[in-house]
């Protein structure tokens, strides 16, 4: 499997719904020391999947953890995720997306947001009330 950019757009984000590609897009991830990011399909939903243990010399500033918790918490308010989503601050899950774009979408946006660019996740998350 290639390296992924850093952070890795939406259309190249892996879809490791097969466990095979699922451990192969994670082996990239920890030979690279990148955040590992990656979708995955259950019938008609999408998963997105994050972990930072791939990149050891990796940390997530305090800052960055709020804001990725924050749009996590919004998409859940939004019901746009499920209640049981979280938000590291190693591992990042966030449950039943509606469909493949948005979970591209989520997760590049996401990925962006580990390496300090929380723009593209405050625009694809709703804005608090």
């Amino acid at each position: 499997m290639q390296p992924l950019p850093i952070p890795c757009p939406a259309g190249l984000i892996p879809d490791a719904t097969d466990p095979d590609t699922f451990n192969a897009a994670y082996r990239a991830a920890q030979e690279q020391q990148a955040v590992f990011i990656a979708v995955e399909h259950h019938g008609p939903r999408w998963t997105v999947k994050a972990d930072t243990l791939t990149a050891p010399q990796h940390t997530l500033d305090p800052a960055m953890h709020d804001t990725v918790h924050e749009a996590v918490t919004r998409l859940i308010r939004a019901r746009e995720i499920r209640s049981d989503s979280f938000a590291g601050p190693v591992y990042y899950v966030l449950h039943d997306i509606d469909s493949e774009p948005r979970a591209r979408e989520l997760a590049a946006a996401l990925h962006a947001a580990f390496y300090g660019s929380p723009g593209p996740l405050a625009h694809t998350t709703p804005h608090a009330p």
